[in-house]
């Protein structure tokens, strides 16, 4: 196989900025959660905060595991869209800087806006993004690669996708095309919010099973509608073949089709839990593309998750990856 993963998803650049406790309050933000908003909304946020101190990077939630993926040493192809703009440029830029793949050349992609998020941290380190898509909510089949898709381990859907009919259409067609290629289908529920609001379109992606589910401990009870994590992981037997369910500072529950595998944290004093779902899914991915055991897998990405929480944004430095690797080894 030419590639360990291949991921479609939204081409989001990051702006990660940081806001005061009380921020939400006063401008009306849900907490916590990514929320799809309109160009306007975005701009307007973004004059109440102080953006000296913002930083930009590359982004999206599956894009974040293709790279995380690649810093480790994996091979990964990226299905996108940018716009033919200076954001979609450093989009595709940043791909090529961290080895990661794509069909998408930047002097065909079309006029408009490409997707930015605006990343607000506050001081008990969670995130909270509103997102405008820009030309990203036209993702459609048209993005697909097949023959990268056949070359695959395994294919990477991006729950985000549900809440466009065309994404979800070319996530559909991505998983078709897998399972026609006996390709492994992994899918992360990426947000509380894609679950809680979009349940029939990921119930069509996830009712006729996925090979791997990626999910925090919040999404994973939304959608088996349970109150308890011993509830919701027998519940997602009967569509996951194997998943895996982050606890935060708990930890994770790693289900490998046969047992369940407690994955204990590495203690970390985390400023920005921005990318940790997206980092550890690209470490764990890594891991069993490259002979590590479930329970292995689940220690590395442990591992990598916590480096990445103490830090501002989603990513990690590909010299950081290899240490991690060292460190684990040691």
């Amino acid at each position: 196989m030419k590639y360990d993963v291949f991921g479609v998803g939204n081409a989001i650049v990051d702006i990660v900025t940081e806001v005061g406790q009380d921020f939400f309050e006063k401008n009306d933000v849900e907490k916590g959660v990514m929320t799809l908003v309109d160009e306007e909304r975005q701009q307007k946020l973004m004059g109440v905060i102080d953006m000296k101190k913002s930083k930009m990077s590359g982004g999206g939630s599956a894009g974040n595991t293709v790279v995380a993926l690649s810093q480790f040493g994996g091979k990964s192809f990226y299905s996108c869209l940018v716009a033919h703009d200076e954001m979609g440029k450093f989009f595709l830029n940043d791909l090529k800087h961290h080895g990661v793949d794509t069909n998408l050349k930047f002097e065909d992609c079309p006029k408009g806006l490409s997707g930015r998020c605006l990343v607000m941290t506050s001081p008990d380190a969670q995130r909270t993004m509103n997102t405008f898509l820009g030309v990203s909510s036209l993702l459609s089949t048209e993005q697909l690669d097949e023959q990268a898709i056949k070359n695959s381990h395994y294919v990477y859907l991006e729950g985000y996708l549900v809440a466009s009919p065309k994404g979800l259409e070319a996530i559909k067609e991505t998983k078709r095309i897998a399972e026609r290629n006996k390709v492994d289908v992994a899918l992360t529920f990426s947000d509380p919010s894609m679950v809680k609001y979009f349940s029939q379109q990921m119930n069509e992606i996830v009712g006729a099973s996925v090979d791997l589910l990626f999910c925090n401990d919040e999404e994973a009870l939304i959608f088996t509608g349970t109150n308890s994590v011993a509830e919701a992981r027998e519940k997602l037997k009967q569509v996951a073949k194997r998943f895996v369910m982050t606890l935060g500072s708990n930890g994770a529950l790693v289900y490998d089709g046969d047992t369940f595998i407690s994955i204990e944290p590495y203690q970390a004093n985390a400023v920005d839990t921005n990318g940790a779902g997206d980092m550890f899914a690209g470490a764990f991915l890594y891991g069993i593309t490259h002979g590590h055991s479930f329970a292995g897998s689940g220690k590395l990405a442990s591992l990598a998750s916590s480096h990445v929480v103490r830090q501002w944004g989603p990513r990690l430095q590909a010299s950081e990856a290899k240490k991690i690797l060292k460190e684990l080894a040691g």
